[in-house]
């Protein structure tokens, strides 16, 4: 396996300031950091001082074995469940649902979860569990529901529509069978032929056979994939969990008027030093969410935000209505009527669970920047958090690409049309925009005393002069375009090869943020994974390439 550290320039954002330790303001709002080795014991010690302070554990243990089960655990992922009902800890991180898993990133943080927690237990002497929290409580479907798939040299976006109905969870939003025929069927046509692409489509199709939601389809999937790593899978909206759940929910709602003051009070001195902030905690809003159920579709229920009244809750339409008594009778008696939003989620993660580390992508380290005193506020510590390890898979035509046109990956994102462009003039001995430029100052040097007799002797055609010099140089212009084009078309197998290196490294963006997982598996089965797996933890979350 070849792996190759990627070092890109450190930038200025709340991330780069807490991974790198460059500001010592920022250690005010994370008690702990990866690289202080104390600080992985100082947290293990915190957790087992609270354990009085977190949810049951047998009872978690019952919800997510259950959970797990539903969704084809391994007997490793049933084992770690033991382990973490009889006083594990824990290392989590999560993601939304996507499309046939979502973009790469999503099992990159499932790696990097999993070999962070191996560290841990490792350096700690005791059992630490993987967990992977699927965000199934947020209703933003249009992230959820598409995944991206190269497909003749372009991006192909699969997406599935939104059912018709209330706009509700992801993990509240029923999917047909038809669905998932329809959406195969597409990814099939998709995916180049390989060798192993009846066998993915095969298991992708046992897989939502039985799968209602998205999150459904991601828990099979991330369950499949990681089947040997005793990798734990919950939904944030499964009803047993909430139910488990309720004691936060009512100090949640207790407290909440404390809780903005604490997250404003971070957002604040985050805006002093200069960092931009990454989520804003909205005035008067409750950071939770209701579910209201639909007169005409009672199988439904619209997911609502929550506002602070002087009464208790409502939201901004008028249709909700709580006495701050009824809001904490239903979040004793009914708790899954309610759901968090992402600065409170973190605050109901460490209830449920012993969460030793946190493992976050850099735009949520940014945003937990601002909870560490919500989490004080509520007798509680922020984890450990733990940036997520980055990869860019270059597969091996990517690979002979790089080396045949001498690029980088630096040269991908930063200068690919340069790059390009300076190849393509390479290929006739750089004549081309050498002669054209001289050949335009020539014509220019010419025409210009001409031009200036004209205009001494006529002042009044001084304009028209001035647009004659502009349509003379923009005739050349469009002749050297014209033979740009000609040498393109000569040169279009070595361009398309150009272009399809941009298109699967960096495509618009990072090639993680963007590209799914199927076309990895149907040319390398699960080599690719295992080989992501075999990468030494790194608690810095530095970027790496690795070659397939």
């Amino acid at each position: 396996m070849k792996t190759q550290v990627h070092e890109r320039r450190p930038g200025s954002t709340l991330t780069d300031a807490y991974v790198g330790r460059t500001d010592p303001r920022v250690r005010e709002l994370f008690p702990y950091h990866p690289l202080e080795a104390g600080d992985w014991e100082r947290r293990a010690a915190q957790l087992d001082d609270q354990v009085g302070n977190r949810a049951d554990r047998e009872g978690l243990g019952r919800a997510l074995t259950a959970y797990n089960r539903s969704h084809g655990a391994s007997s490793q992922t049933l084992q770690a469940i033991e382990r973490l009902a009889g006083g594990a800890l824990a290392v989590v991180g999560g993601q939304q649902a996507g499309l046939w898993g979502g973009p790469l990133m999503v099992i990159h943080k499932a790696v990097t979860i999993i070999a962070a927690a191996r560290d841990a237990e490792r350096r700690l002497g005791r059992p630490v569990v993987p967990v992977f929290w699927i965000a199934g409580e947020d209703h933003d479907w249009e992230e959820a529901s598409h995944t991206y798939v190269p497909e003749d040299g372009k991006l192909r976006k699969l997406a599935v529509e939104r059912p018709a109905g209330p706009r509700t969870s992801v993990s509240q939003t029923p999917l047909t069978p038809d669905v998932w025929e329809q959406e195969l069927a597409e990814l099939a046509a998709v995916l180049p032929d390989t060798a192993r692409k009846p066998e993915l489509l095969t298991k992708l199709q046992s897989l939502t056979a039985g799968a209602q939601t998205m999150s459904d389809q991601q828990a099979a999937i991330l369950a499949w994939l990681f089947a040997g790593e005793g990798l734990v899978l919950l939904d944030a909206d499964d009803p047993a969990l909430r139910q488990l759940e309720a004691p936060m929910l009512q100090r949640m709602l207790a407290d909440n008027g404390e809780l903005e003051e604490a997250y404003t009070a971070a957002a604040s001195d985050v805006s002093a030093w200069g960092y931009a902030l990454q989520a804003e905690a909205e005035h008067g809003s409750a950071n939770l969410f209701y579910y209201r159920k639909e007169t005409l579709t009672p199988e439904r229920s619209e997911r609502i935000k929550l506002y602070r009244t002087a009464e208790g809750f409502a939201d901004r339409r008028g249709l909700i209505r709580l006495t701050a008594d009824e809001a904490l009778a239903q979040a004793a008696d009914a708790p899954e009527r309610f759901s968090n939003n992402v600065l409170s989620r973190p605050i109901m993660q460490d209830y449920l669970l012993p969460v030793l580390a946190a493992v976050l992508g850099p735009g949520e380290i940014a945003y937990w920047g601002i909870i560490g005193r919500a989490f004080r506020l509520m007798g509680m510590e922020m984890p450990i958090v733990l940036p997520r390890m980055s990869f860019t898979l270059i597969d091996e035509t990517s690979a002979k690409h790089l080396e045949k046109y001498d690029l980088t990956l630096d040269d991908i994102i930063d200068r690919f049309e340069a790059r390009r462009d300076d190849w393509l003039a390479e290929q006739d001995e750089g004549w081309l925009e050498a002669r054209f430029e001289e050949t335009k100052r020539q014509l220019l040097a010419l025409y210009e005393p001409l031009l200036g007799e004209v205009t001494e002797r006529m002042p009044g055609l001084a304009g028209l002069a001035a647009k004659n010099r502009e349509l003379l140089g923009e005739q050349v212009e469009f002749m050297r375009r014209r033979v740009l084009a000609e040498l393109e078309r000569r040169h279009e197998v070595a361009l398309r090869q150009l272009d399809r290196l941009r298109l699967m490294l960096h495509p618009g963006a990072p090639q993680e943020r963007v590209l799914n997982f199927a076309p990895y598996w149907s040319r390398y089965g699960d080599e690719w994974l295992r080989q992501l797996l075999a990468v030494p933890y790194d608690p810095s979350g530095r970027h790496r390439l690795v070659y397939l």
